[in-house]
């Protein structure tokens, strides 16, 4: 049985706010909120380090699929430092779900995390 715990659900309730932030100020505060300051994020698209690269990051995913936000799918799994859990990116007009992935995190003491390990589960042809 999983040991899932609020640390875990509110780790990544703090991740999917990064994620949806709308605009750069917004997005600073909810990028340091959820990362240390020497985070990583990796995925099979990039391989980052630090608030401002993560927040490029987040900021190119939303230049790409403008009006679509980021949603958890299913119940966040958590034992000791470690979460992972499963996304979709959904439209908010249609509410098409062209790209998911599963995602891994590890937190700090204080529930922030130090490094993402993205998996892109569907992606769009030519993507």
């Amino acid at each position: 049985m999983p040991a899932n715990t609020d640390r875990h659900v509110t780790a990544v309730a703090r991740y999917f706010e990064a994620w949806n932030a709308t605009g750069p100020e917004e997005l600073t505060n909810a990028v340091t909120a959820a990362w240390t300051e020497d985070g990583t994020y990796t995925d099979p698209l990039a391989d980052v380090r630090g608030h401002a690269q993560l927040a490029a990051v987040i900021s190119a995913a939303h230049e790409q699929f403008p009006g679509f936000t980021f949603r958890l799918t299913g119940s966040v799994d958590g034992h000791h430092d470690t979460a992972r859990f499963s996304w979709e990116l959904v439209s908010v007009t249609d509410g098409a779900a062209p790209v998911a992935g599963s995602d891994v995190i590890t937190l700090d003491a204080e529930g922030r995390i130090t490094s993402v390990l993205g998996f892109l589960d569907r992606v769009p042809a030519g993507a």
